[in-house]
């Protein structure tokens, strides 16, 4: 399983990633630099007939360098956009019953996972700011823990809130002993 095991006793209460708004913001300017070499023939008839003519004949695409130098510039933009896809998708928050584990796509062969027992939480905060991401609920979860990692930081995610409870609902109360 996606680089941990679970333990005996132990399942999985929800799976979260980044809210799918935050990723259409991160894959906008590739669509757009995509379109520009469609586009730009188009706005460049609008420009004076001595600037645009020199120009436009380099953008035929029919011809075999502008036809190749596009396929070029689309399968760099892919690449690209697909690694950021696949980043978004592979980055995950995996909340169980008994912890918390955050698995970080940091490169394509480059990954990786860290875990925070709910026993050892001490609290837990959410953080909505922002006029846009009140509107749409997209925050920021900390939770800190008694361990070395102070803070573990979970950014974009939505409902911030109920994440928060539910989280909160999941950590053991502590038992008393008699004395």
């Amino acid at each position: 399983m996606n680089g941990f095991e679970l333990e005996p006793g132990e399942f999985v209460v929800r799976l979260l990633r980044k809210h799918w708004l935050l990723l259409l913001g991160e894959m906008l300017p590739y669509v757009i630099l995509a379109v520009i070499p469609f586009a730009l023939p188009q706005l460049l008839s609008f420009a004076p007939v001595p600037a645009n003519i020199h120009f436009i004949s380099y953008l035929d695409y029919r011809q075999s360098e502008s036809h190749h130098a596009l396929t070029i510039w689309l399968l760099i933009i892919w690449t690209v956009a697909w690694g950021n896809f696949t980043r978004y998708f592979l980055n995950a928050w995996i909340l169980t019953n008994q912890r918390i584990i955050h698995i970080k796509q940091r490169r394509f062969f480059s990954r990786e996972v860290s875990s925070l027992f709910l026993s050892r939480v001490q609290d837990v905060t959410s953080d909505v700011s922002g006029v846009l991401s009140s509107i749409i609920n997209i925050g920021t979860i900390k939770v800190q823990s008694a361990g070395e990692e102070e803070e573990f930081t979970m950014s974009g995610i939505s409902k911030p809130e109920m994440m928060r409870d539910l989280i909160l609902k999941y950590i053991p109360e502590e038992k008393e002993t008699g004395v």
